[in-house]
C-alpha cells in the first residue's frame, strides 16, 4: 500500500478520535487491535481466543478494514495467515500510535488508583529528616506500587510549575488563591535562648535590639516579629545581624549566644530537653503556625493523593511541640 494511503487512513483514525460517534472510534480501535493481534500470531483463531471473538468476528473485523482501506491485509491458507506487503507496512505505521494511545491510558488509569501511581512530594528539611521517612515507610507497605519522589526545601515552593501533587508546608494561615490546601494541626512558636545569656533575665521583648533577634529567611530578608501577651501586642524587627532559612541552623545560632530565635517547638525540642536552651519572654508569643497540605487545583484530589493525605494526617506524631 502506498505510503500516502497509510498516512491518511492514520489522520481519519486520529480525527474519529474526536468525533461526536465515540463507539465508532472505540470499533476502529478495536478493530485495529484485532488486526495486530492477527498479525502478531499468524492465526485468526489464536487472537479471537486471546480477545475472548469468535473466529467469525474477527475475519468480519479484517474485512471491513480491508474494504475501508480499499487493499489485501493479509494471504490467508488453510493452515494460517500472513500480512501482504500492504498489511506488513500499514501494521509498522499504526502500531507505534496505539502502542502510545494504550501507555496513554494505563498512566492516567493507574494515576487515579487509590493504590497505584507516583506521588512527587515537598516538604520542610526537618520534617522531611525526621517524621515523613516514618510515614512514608508505612504507607508504602500497604501501597506498594505506589512510587515516591521527595524534595525537601525550607523555602515555599510553586506547586504548579514545579509539578508537585502535594507540598508540606508550616507556615502562617495560607492566603494563597491558586491552590487547595489542608489544614492538619497549629505549631506554636517560642522565643528561645542560650541559658546563660543576658535574654534569660528580659521581661519585656520592648529590651531586645534588632542585632539580639534571629530572623527566618532567606536571601537577606529581614523578619518582623509580632508578639502578643494576650493584652497588648508589639513588632519588632529581627534579622539585622543574622537570618538563616533553617530553623536548625537559628536553634544552633541562638544555643551559641548569639541572639533570640522565634521557632516552632520541633527544631528546639531536643535542645530544650538537654539544656542548650531555653524559653525566654515566656508571656510573649508570637500567631501560631499551621502545619498544612498544599495541592494542585484539583477539581477532585486523585485517589492516592487524597489517601496518603489521610494516613500522613492520622500517623503524624502529636508531639511536634513542647
Amino acid at each position: 500500500m502506498p505510503k500516502a494511503v497509510a498516512e491518511d487512513t492514520e489522520l481519519q483514525y486520529f480525527s474519529g478520535l474526536n468525533c461526536a460517534e465515540s463507539n465508532n472510534s472505540m470499533d476502529h480501535y478495536r478493530a485495529l487491535r484485532t488486526f495486530l493481534l492477527a498479525a502478531e500470531k499468524k492465526s485468526f483463531a489464536q487472537a479471537a481466543r486471546e480477545l475472548d471473538m469468535t473466529p467469525a468476528a474477527v475475519t468480519r473485523a479484517i474485512a471491513a478494514l480491508e474494504g475501508e482501506l480499499g487493499v489485501q491485509l493479509f494471504v490467508r491458507t488453510t493452515r494460517q495467515v500472513s500480512l501482504t506487503t500492504d498489511g506488513a507496512i500499514y501494521a509498522a505505521q499504526i502500531k507505534p500510535a496505539l502502542d502510545t494511545i494504550d501507555t496513554a491510558r494505563r498512566d492516567i488509569m493507574n494515576a487515579n488508583k487509590a493504590d497505584e501511581g507516583r506521588l512527587r512530594i515537598s516538604a520542610p528539611v526537618w520534617l522531611g529528616k525526621a517524621v515523613l521517612p516514618k510515614i512514608i515507610s508505612g504507607f508504602m507497605k500497604s501501597n506498594p506500587n505506589i512510587s515516591f519522589q521527595v524534595s525537601l526545601s525550607d523555602g515555599l515552593v510553586n506547586i504548579i510549575e514545579d509539578d508537585f501533587d502535594l507540598a508540606i508546608r508550616i507556615s502562617l494561615q495560607p492566603s494563597d488563591k491558586y491552590t487547595i490546601w489542608r489544614k492538619i494541626c497549629v505549631i506554636p512558636r517560642i522565643l528561645v535562648s542560650a541559658p546563660g545569656s543576658r535574654f534569660v533575665a528580659m521581661e519585656h521583648p520592648s529590651e531586645l535590639r534588632p542585632d539580639d533577634c534571629l530572623a527566618y529567611g532567606g536571601d537577606s530578608r529581614r523578619e518582623t516579629w509580632l508578639l502578643s501577651d494576650g493584652g497588648s501586642t508589639l513588632s519588632l524587627s529581627a534579622g539585622r545581624s543574622f537570618g538563616a532559612n533553617s530553623g536548625e541552623v537559628l536553634a544552633d545560632m541562638a544555643a551559641d549566644g548569639l541572639g533570640v530565635a522565634l521557632l516552632p517547638g520541633f527544631n528546639i525540642a531536643e535542645h530544650l530537653r538537654t539544656g542548650r536552651l531555653v524559653h525566654v519572654l515566656k508571656g510573649w508569643a508570637p500567631p501560631d503556625l499551621w502545619l498544612t497540605l498544599y495541592y494542585p487545583p484539583f477539581q477532585k484530589l486523585p485517589p492516592r493523593i487524597a489517601a496518603f493525605s489521610k494516613f500522613f494526617e492520622e500517623n503524624l506524631p502529636r508531639d511536634l511541640h513542647p
